[in-house]
C-alpha cells in the first residue's frame, strides 16, 4: 500500500483507509489496538479460533449475542476463523499475510507464534515491508519473558495496586483495564511510528509492547517520587502523594473531587469554606507545609463539606475558580452534556448497541463506526478460501 499515494483522497477521520491489518489476538490488549486502527479507516481482519475470542463469553451482560467486552472491542472489524493446529488454514493464512497485510498484530501466548511460522522472523523474511506487533505480557526478554499476563496480575506486579485503596486497607485494582488498554494504545504508537519509518525507508519493523512495561509507565511520576526520596509511596485513597488540598471529599449527597493544586488556589479554596486565615497559617502557608500537616487540613476540610450537597459545593467552587467535580457514576457520565456535545457515544448501524468513540478527532471530525462487530467467522471463506467463495 502506498500511504503517500492515498493521503489527499482519505476522509479525515478515516486517515488508515487502505491499511489492511491482521489481529491475531484476543481479549483485550490486541484487539484493542486493532479498534483504534479500525477506528481510523483501516480494514482489520481478526483471526479466531473455532469457538472464538474468549471475550465473546465473558458476560453477564451480553448484547446481541456477546459478550460487552467482546462487542466493545471489535466493531469494524472481520472475523475469519483458523485452526492453527492445521497446517492448510496455517497456510492460507500465511497467504493473506502476504498477499494483503501491512500490520500484524499478535497476543498469543510466549512461543506460540514461532511454533506456527507466524512469528515476526518468519513473516518479515517474506514480506520485508511488514509491521509485526507483539502484545506481551513481561516484555521480550528477561527472567519472566516466558510468561502469560493478564490486566490485574499486571497492575499488581507493576506496583500499581500498593498505591491504590486508602490507607491501612487492602489493595485495590483500578476497575477499568488501564494496563490492557494501555498496552493496545502503545502497540498503536508502536505501529504508527513504524509507518511513519516504512514511508520513508520502504521497511517494516519488529515492534514489541508488554502489559509489565506499560504498567510501569503508568507509575512513572511515583516511581519518580521514590527515586528520588527512597521512600515507598503509600496508599493515597482519592488523593496523590506531594499535593495537597488534593482529594474527593464526602458530601451531603455524594462525594466532590477538590484540586487546590497550589498556593492561589488554596486561598481561594480558603474563601469558600469560609476560614480565609487558613491560607496564612505557618502549617497551611505553601503546598510542601499542607502536605506535612495534611492531617490536619483535612480533618478541617473533611466536615464543613459534608455538610452540604454535592451541587452547592461545584457551584461555589467553580465560581471561585477552585477546580472540582462531582464523582459520577458511568452513567450520569454517559448521559452529561458534555459528553454528548462532544458526540462521544455512537450507534452502531444496523444494531441497538452504543459505544464510547476514540478520543480524538480529525479536523473536527471524530471516527465512527462503519460495522457492527462480526459474527464469529463471518468472512472465513471470503478472505481465507476465496477460491471456495463460489462452490458452497
Amino acid at each position: 500500500m502506498s500511504l503517500s499515494s492515498s493521503l489527499p483522497s482519505l476522509p479525515a477521520a478515516q486517515p488508515f483507509q487502505g491499511l489492511v491489518v491482521v489481529e491475531l489476538g484476543h481479549s483485550v490488549a490486541a484487539p484493542f489496538t486493532g479498534l483504534i486502527l479500525a477506528e481510523m479507516g483501516a480494514e482489520v481482519i481478526k483471526v479466531e479460533k473455532a469457538e472464538g475470542d474468549d471475550a465473546r463469553r465473558w458476560g453477564p451482560p451480553f448484547w446481541e449475542g456477546e459478550g460487552a467486552y467482546f462487542q466493545a472491542l471489535n466493531r469494524n472489524k472481520q472475523s475469519v476463523v483458523c485452526n492453527l493446529r492445521d497446517a492448510q488454514d496455517v497456510a492460507a493464512l500465511r497467504r493473506l499475510i502476504a498477499e494483503r497485510a501491512d500490520v500484524v498484530i499478535q497476543n498469543l501466548r510466549p512461543g506460540h507464534v514461532q511454533q506456527l511460522g507466524l512469528d515476526a522472523a518468519t513473516l518479515r523474511a517474506e514480506k520485508p515491508s511488514l509491521i509485526y506487533c507483539n502484545l506481551g505480557a513481561f516484555g521480550a526478554v528477561g527472567p519472566l519473558k516466558d510468561r502469560p499476563g493478564y490486566d490485574p496480575l499486571m497492575q499488581a506486579f507493576g506496583g500499581i495496586m500498593s498505591t491504590t485503596g486508602e490507607p491501612g486497607r487492602a489493595s485495590v485494582r483500578v476497575a477499568p483495564s488501564i494496563v490492557d488498554m494501555g498496552t493496545g494504545m502503545w502497540g498503536a504508537i508502536g505501529i504508527l511510528a513504524a509507518l511513519h519509518r516504512r514511508h520513508q525507508t520502504g521497511e517494516g519493523q519488529e515492534v514489541d509492547v508488554s502489559l509489565f512495561e506499560t504498567a510501569s509507565t503508568w507509575v512513572s511520576l511515583l516511581a519518580g517520587q521514590v527515586m528520588a526520596s527512597g521512600q515507598q509511596v503509600q496508599k493515597q485513597g482519592s488523593g496523590a502523594p506531594g499535593i495537597a488540598p488534593y482529594k474527593a471529599y464526602a458530601t451531603q449527597d455524594g462525594e466532590v473531587v477538590i484540586s487546590a493544586g497550589s498556593d492561589a488556589l488554596f486561598q481561594r479554596l480558603c474563601g469558600v469554606l469560609g476560614h480565609p486565615e487558613w491560607a496564612t497559617d505557618a502549617r497551611f502557608v505553601d503546598n510542601p507545609q499542607r502536605v506535612a500537616h495534611q492531617t490536619v487540613l483535612y480533618g478541617l476540610i473533611d466536615p464543613l463539606v459534608a455538610a452540604q450537597p454535592t451541587a452547592h459545593w461545584v457551584d461555589a467552587l467553580e465560581a471561585a475558580g477552585v477546580p472540582c467535580a462531582p464523582v459520577n457514576t458511568v452513567g450520569q457520565m454517559l448521559e452529561h452534556a458534555q459528553t454528548q456535545a462532544l458526540d462521544l457515544v455512537h450507534p452502531v448501524p444496523g444494531t441497538g448497541m452504543r459505544f464510547v468513540a476514540l478520543p480524538v478527532s480529525f479536523d473536527g471530525q471524530r471516527p465512527r463506526v462503519r460495522s457492527a462487530p462480526p459474527a464469529l467467522g463471518a468472512h472465513t471463506q471470503q478472505l481465507l478460501f476465496p477460491e471456495l467463495a463460489h462452490h458452497p
